[in-house]
């Protein structure tokens, strides 16, 4: 006989989230601890985000890296995406400092053990985010990014890259950036 796992609300989440020593996403009542990042995941993350922080300064719109928490309402998440931007000012959750709800940007580096939920759950889940305009999945393992960006209603365009000559423009903040940028320092033999 299996015991039924126990069901948490939003703030005893957030409550236990505040003391943790490592971060969980939160899935509708499921805490789910976050796994641990790889020399490649850290790396890919922070070139994206160093890049954007360079080219978005003294503009309206700001990046954000990895430890900033999302809340999506809709779905009852709060995730930790690898990578925001959000143009304007932060809309908090409500009572929060440190959870937002309107990022037009959103990057994630694949994993072997998220990449399934990263394309399917957790991009349904994004999608509902009203801001949002771009999600784009980076692969740690090999040269590959998909780009997806809003169109009409409810349509998403999608893009692949697999050359380091391309480059990928982040069209919700105007930004262009190589694919060779993105993977700088990216060894893919530490990943074998």
């Amino acid at each position: 006989m299996q015991t039924k796992q126990r069901q948490y609300t939003s703030a005893e989440y957030l409550a236990l989230e505040e003391v943790a020593a490592f971060r969980s996403e939160y899935r509708d009542g499921d805490i789910v601890p976050m796994t641990g990042g790889s020399l490649n995941h850290n790396r890919i993350a922070g070139n994206v985000f160093a890049f954007l922080k360079f080219m978005l300064r003294k503009t309206e719109t700001h990046p954000y890296i990895g430890d900033l928490r999302l809340w999506i309402p809709e779905y009852r998440q709060h995730t930790y995406p690898d990578v925001l931007a959000i143009q304007g000012s932060p809309i908090l959750e409500a009572g929060r400092t440190d959870t937002v709800l309107n990022p037009c940007l959103i990057v994630e580096v694949l994993s072997k053990s998220t990449q399934n939920y990263d394309r399917a759950d957790k991009f349904r889940y994004y999608r509902s985010i009203p801001a949002l305009q771009e999600y784009v999945l980076i692969d740690q393992y090999a040269i590959g990014i998909e780009h997806y960006m809003r169109a009409e209603g409810a349509s998403w365009l999608f893009r692949s890259y697999e050359s380091a000559a391309e480059k990928i423009t982040f069209a919700s903040v105007n930004v262009e950036m190589s694919v060779e940028e993105i993977y700088e320092n990216v060894s893919f033999a530490e990943t074998a």
